[in-house]
Order: C-alpha cells, then structure tokens, then sequence
C-alpha cells in the first residue's frame, strides 16, 4: 500500500525529531564529560584547594578520573555521527526548514570544535577555553532547536512580551558568556564570598581588562584578584537582571499558554542554575557542584531556545 504524502512527511519529521533529541542528549554528554575532565585537570576539588587549583597551567596537573578522556573521545564521536546523520536526513529529499539550517550550523559547529581541539592541549590559552566552553553549549542549543522546529510550525497567539523577551534572552546569553570566560581564565579562586566578591560590589577600574579573552594565561586568579572579581560581579548582575526581565516577560504572557510555559522554564533553570552556582562557591567550588553548573548553563539555553520559538509567528 503507497504511503501519502502527509504520512510520509509525518513519519520524516518524527524521525528527524527523534533524531535530534538523541543528539541533543549525547551534546549534553559531551559537555558534562568535558567540563568534567578540564575541571578535574586544573585541580578543582583537589584535597589542597585551592594551591592545587589551576596546576594544570604550571605543568602539574591534578590526575582527572581516569577514563574522562577516553569517554570524552566516545561521547564526541557519537554526537559527530548523528550530527552528520541528522543534517543528511534534514536535507534529503528535499530541504525541511528551518531545522535543516539549524542542522547545517550544528554540524559546522562541530567540525570547527574539532579544529580548535589541536590547540586544547594548551589550557593556557583563554580563547581555546573560551571556545571549547561556549561551542559545547552551541552543541545542546543547536541540536534542541533542530527538536522544536522540525515539526510543521502552528499559529499561535502573540502576546505583549515578544520585543521584552529578546532583550531578556540576550542578557541570559550575556550571563552564561559571562560564566564561560570565568571557566575559561580559572577565575573561580578570585571570588569565595556571598553575595559580595572579597568586598567588592562592583568591578574596578582594573578588573574590565578580564573582558578581553585573548591572552596567555600565567596561572590561575588567586582571591580578590581584579579581573576575576569583574567577571564574577558582572556574572552574578548579568544573572539577576536576567530573571527580573524573565519575570516580567512571564507576566506579560500570562494569557498565550505555549509561550508562558517556556518563559517559566527558563526562569526556572535560572533559578535553579543561580542556586548551583551559589553552592559551588560555598562548597569550595566542588567539582561536581561546578560541573552541574555547566550542565545547567547548557540546559538553559536550550530552554531559551524554546523560548524564541514560542514567541515567533
């Protein structure tokens, strides 16, 4: 019996869905393994914290679990094969829009981190740190978008929220850009209070040098130092103002049920993503405390995701 057209496009774009969610996953992966085996190289949870604390800079690194690397080299190779898989059946027969464009710069993305990886042995180097963080969450944001838009797009009701909403959603992706160069410069010995940084409440003049990621790193922040105190400052900001946008967006949307419910999920990782934060930092910045806060920035923009394509006509 010939299968319609409509069943076939239907049964397509479950399976490209499918596809993408077990590539979002396997993203997901990849950045707990990877934020697992830089951490746990550059000493963070070491029994010495925080002297061992960024030893990997000196030549000295902290013995990482041992099988990080091998299932980092795993969990890629997989992601990369269903990147390729998911762009192929995007593509083909004919092109499934938009989600072929977002299958198309996920592979991209994957094939540029995997150039930038012949620079990785080096973490003093802060742009390939600062790469490697953010493109791990461009993995989990990419292939997520793929999910959600790979289905037939259906009208929905605009409400008053949508111009609020990007503003929120570029201070969100300001605050984990803010979070990756913190990682990216072994900043985290620079702040160990709450709420306050060392008794700073706001960067020096000093400390927005640390904006600039093009450096070659001598060693990891050690407390109070400026720039690591601009980041985590302007970290935290980022953040508040962040779920304060995200929180009137909520309000304003109130009456189109599909868009309320993505706003509350975002505002709800933030918050949760907020509270690991404060218990990395309490806890002496625990290893998995902090690898759960890199797993959390990666949920969370997937939930952003999901956000803008609800408010999109």
């Amino acid at each position: 019996m010939a299968v319609t057209p409509d069943i076939s496009m239907c049964l397509r774009t479950r399976r490209i869905r499918a596809l993408a969610v077990f590539t979002c996953v396997l993203s997901v992966l990849v950045v707990a393994v990877s934020a697992t085996l830089r951490l746990s190289g550059a000493g963070l949870g070491c029994a010495d914290w925080p002297a061992c604390y960024g030893s990997i800079l000196a030549g000295v690194p902290h013995a990482p679990w041992a099988g990080a690397r091998l299932a980092h080299r795993i969990v890629a190779t997989l992601a990369l094969l269903a990147g390729i898989l998911l762009a192929w059946r995007c593509w083909r027969p004919r092109p499934l829009q938009p989600a072929a464009r977002y299958a198309t710069l996920l592979l991209a993305l994957m094939l540029f981190l995997s150039v930038v990886g012949v620079w990785s042995s080096d973490p003093r180097m802060a742009w390939v740190n600062f790469i490697n963080l953010i493109g791990g969450l461009g993995l989990v944001t990419f292939s997520w978008r793929v999910a959600i838009t790979s289905e037939p797009s259906r009208l929905m009701e605009q409400g008053s929220g949508g111009q609020l909403c990007r503003v929120a959603l570029a201070m969100l992706t300001l605050t984990v850009l803010l979070g990756g160069l913190i990682g990216a410069r072994y900043a985290a010995p620079a702040c160990t209070t709450l709420p306050d940084c060392q008794g700073a409440w706001w960067p020096s003049m000093h400390g927005w040098t640390a904006l600039h990621p093009f450096i070659t790193l001598a060693g990891p922040a050690v407390p109070g130092e400026a720039g690591g105190v601009a980041l985590h400052l302007l970290h935290r900001y980022a953040a508040a103002l962040a779920a304060v946008l995200l929180a009137v967006v909520a309000l304003r949307l109130h009456a189109v049920p599909r868009a309320r419910n993505a706003v509350l999920a975002a505002l709800t990782l933030l918050v949760l993503e907020a509270l690991l934060g404060m218990l990395t930092v309490a806890s002496g910045y625990s290893l998995w405390l902090a690898v759960a806060h890199n797993v959390g920035a990666a949920l969370l923009l997937a939930a952003a995701a999901s956000l803008m394509h609800s408010i999109r006509k």
